[in-house]
């Protein structure tokens, strides 16, 4: 749940904030992406905890990487996190209009999206801490489908109002996660497109499921809503082209009510799925995944307790398509 601030800690963020957003949206874009990759490559080297974390993740998803290769990869990692926030996030309301979204976004591999859409029929779209994960709700707003999207509330009211006012600008409705269950009820069943930031940390009682070949705890609304409402989860990435304001939406899976219909246990099918959908997404670009967020923070009670892996867990594992005995080895070696 978003902090309480005082008025004057508010006021004393939000006026800064806006003089900074309004000098960045008198420069040209490029100019602004050049900036902010600068201030990126500084805070790299000016934060050592973060510098840390994210270079610990890198190790831990790609063990075969160079401690060399692990720093450059969070370099370029924290560049393309303040080019997103700094640049990007100030510029792209008025970049991406109705008139000029093809100048900067393409689409693939999205014909079963278009159809459910053009039929007004409502999807759970998904997506990670990777690309711009804001693009594409703003992008389907302006080219006019109904949709709305999970959002933590900023602790900062005053900067919470003006960020909702520029997100909702094409009619993006932002729903705080915080008891928004039944209000996402009530827009699926007036056929409007859900969606998410799915690779949140869940706490204790997530789903834990596979990503990056570490179990990660997951929450289980998405696949709950799916499962309840018979709607497909179409997991999607924006991912920049050649670290310019230019990004390539595209579907990495498409996980309709058929394909976990007659599985053991379709919640856990369904998480474990888009969770592989997201790696799917991480690797084809991973400079432009946010590695210093802790995805990996809550851990299994019998980790923790460090007892054997229990048998629920492994037969889940076990019963995921896709499971190759390596692949579940590394998972599960480490329990033993």
């Amino acid at each position: 749940m978003a902090r309480q601030q005082s008025l004057l800690t508010s006021w004393s963020q939000y006026v800064p904030m806006r003089v900074i957003a309004s000098l960045v949206a008198c420069c040209p874009i490029e100019l602004n992406m050049q900036s902010s990759k600068l201030i990126g490559n500084l805070y790299y080297k000016l934060n050592p905890t973060r510098r840390k974390r994210a270079i610990e993740n890198i190790r831990a998803s790609f063990p075969s990487m160079s401690e060399e290769e692990a720093q450059q990869l969070a370099k370029k990692s924290i560049e393309h996190m303040f080019q997103l926030f700094v640049a990007e996030g100030v510029q792209m309301p008025s970049l991406i209009t109705p008139s000029t979204w093809q100048k900067y976004v393409t689409f693939k591999n999205i014909d079963q999206v278009v159809k459910r859409l053009s039929n007004n029929q409502p999807t759970i779209f998904i997506t990670g801490h990777c690309g711009n994960w804001e693009l594409l709700g703003y992008v389907l707003s302006v080219l006019g489908y109904p949709i709305a999207a999970v959002a933590r509330p900023l602790d900062n009211p005053l900067i919470n109002d003006w960020v909702l006012g520029v997100r909702e600008r094409f009619g993006l409705q932002i729903v705080t996660k915080w008891g928004g269950v039944p209000v996402l009820q009530d827009l699926i069943q007036d056929n409007t497109s859900i969606g998410f930031i799915a690779d949140q940390n869940a706490g204790d009682r997530g789903v834990f499921v596979p990503f990056f070949g570490r179990l990660a705890s997951t929450y289980k609304s998405i696949g709950l809503l799916a499962m309840r409402y018979n709607i497909p989860i179409a997991a999607v990435h924006a991912k920049r082209i050649d670290g310019r304001f230019s990004y390539e939406v595209s579907v990495h899976d498409f996980i309709e009510p058929n394909d976990w219909a007659d599985q053991p246990d379709p919640l856990y099918y369904i998480t474990a799925r888009y969770n592989k959908a997201m790696e799917s997404m991480i690797r084809s670009a991973p400079e432009q995944y946010l590695w210093l967020h802790r995805r990996w923070k809550s851990r299994p009670k019998f980790e923790v307790k460090n007892d054997p892996i229990p048998k629920k867990l492994l037969q889940q594992l076990e019963s995921l398509p896709w499971m190759t005995e390596n692949e579940l080895s590394s998972l599960t070696d480490c329990y033993h």
